[in-house]
């Protein structure tokens, strides 16, 4: 059943969620309140503008809004600042088999000039300390792309445990982050003459007036797509020159809340909520990213433990059958059989999808729910039906 909700409940519900996530974030990271390199072009464009793990960043533009900002990743192109991401650097000699031995993805396994998608774990129980993006520049250079507000303790832990001779810096803020996402992103930047030909996951260096870009084949919301590390100082420059790029194909400036129901829609975790210290890699369905044949990394004795005898609970999607949204923190009981009412888990993720017109999200739940059960909520007093599925919601094009 399709949600008829109208534009502006559509709006509300989708913007609901991402208030929650900058709400939490906001308590977490606590003053002060950082400004990307972008903040003042957003306040000119009228963004509803919210603090976000200590920044304060865009959440919605008035010419769009969240549906028409999602459409347009989904259909066109849409820019994304996002500069409020963290930025670090681990080098000297031996840097990349220090950082193999710490986080749980195996660099082994790729280039120089290649990404990678990575965890940071805590050594005792496994827990998620941070997702983030290593991009392997030499055997002796990796630069890390945590979450704002996690970058100061995965930095603090790599400090901790490096070896002589290899050195973690913060580059917090000397670089800018803008996402680029969607079918038409390579046009945009090919206009820019940026490069757009490289394999997904790798990344080049590339002269842009006169200054230097990272131009990286990846993104947070299953489009085709790129992001793009200029200088701090160059991050406006860059940004103004996409916007109008993209303006002719359809695109637009996006803010957090169509990013929150982008990568819902493709069932990718967000730490703070489907992953965190007390959600492991095995747990969230992240084991992909853990190089289960290395002899080291923090947490590999209480994961391989916890994948051995089987997780307890396991993150599973959800798509609801009538008009109700999953939020954050409600409770899933089991609608049907002999356990019917009781408790079956927990909702981590939950959004208004602006593609399928219905609610889904993401849920922790209790080891032997299967996908095509169906479950319940409690939606302001009344019962909302889901079936549980294996995401995406949406299928991926982002090769």
């Amino acid at each position: 059943m399709q949600c008829r909700l109208s534009p502006a409940e559509v709006a509300g519900d989708a913007l609901a969620s991402v208030r929650m996530i900058a709400s939490a974030a906001a308590a977490a990271a606590g003053p002060p309140l950082y400004h990307s390199p972008l903040y003042d072009r957003h306040v000119g464009l009228g963004a509803k503008m919210a603090d976000f793990g200590g920044w304060e960043m865009p959440i919605e533009y008035p010419d769009g809004g969240v549906l028409k900002e999602h459409a347009a990743v989904r259909q066109a192109v849409g820019i994304f600042d996002v500069s409020h991401l963290g930025k670090g650097v681990v080098r000297g000699r031996g840097a990349r088999d220090f950082v193999n031995a710490t986080l749980t993805n195996d660099l082994a396994r790729i280039a120089p000039g290649q990404a990678q998608y990575t965890l940071c774990c805590d050594d005792a129980t496994g827990g998620v300390v941070d997702d983030l993006i290593a991009y392997l520049r030499s055997d002796d250079e990796v630069f890390l792309v945590p979450n704002a507000a996690n970058t100061a303790g995965v930095l603090r832990r790599l400090t901790a445990a490096a070896p002589a001779g290899v050195e973690v810096a913060n580059l917090h803020r000397s670089l800018g982050v803008l996402a680029v996402q969607g079918p038409r992103s390579a046009e945009v930047l090919e206009r820019l003459g940026l490069p757009t030909g490289h394999d997904y996951m790798s990344f080049v260096s590339s002269d842009w007036g006169g200054e230097q870009v990272i131009v990286c084949r990846s993104g947070y919301t299953g489009e085709h797509g790129y992001e793009l590390l200029p200088h701090w100082d160059s991050t406006g420059r860059l940004w103004d020159a996409l916007l109008a790029a993209a303006a002719p194909l359809g695109g637009r400036p996006a803010g957090l809340g169509a990013r929150d129901t982008l990568r819902t829609e493709m069932g990718y975790p967000l730490h703070g909520q489907d992953l965190s210290l007390n959600i492991t890699p095995v747990q969230a369905r992240s084991g992909w990213a853990v190089g289960w044949d290395k002899p080291r990394f923090w947490g590999r004795d209480a994961l391989v433990a916890e994948r051995e005898r089987g997780a307890a609970w396991l993150l599973w999607g959800l798509a609801a059958l009538d008009r109700g949204i999953p939020r954050p923190h409600m409770v899933v009981t089991a609608a049907a059989g002999e356990q019917a009412g009781e408790p079956v888990g927990e909702v981590t993720s939950g959004t208004f999808s602006p593609t399928l017109r219905k609610g889904i999200g993401l849920a922790l739940l209790r080891r032997g729910v299967e996908p095509g059960a169906e479950v319940r909520i409690d939606v302001r007093g009344r019962p909302s039906t889901l079936r549980v599925v294996r995401p995406p919601f949406v299928p991926a094009s982002t090769r």
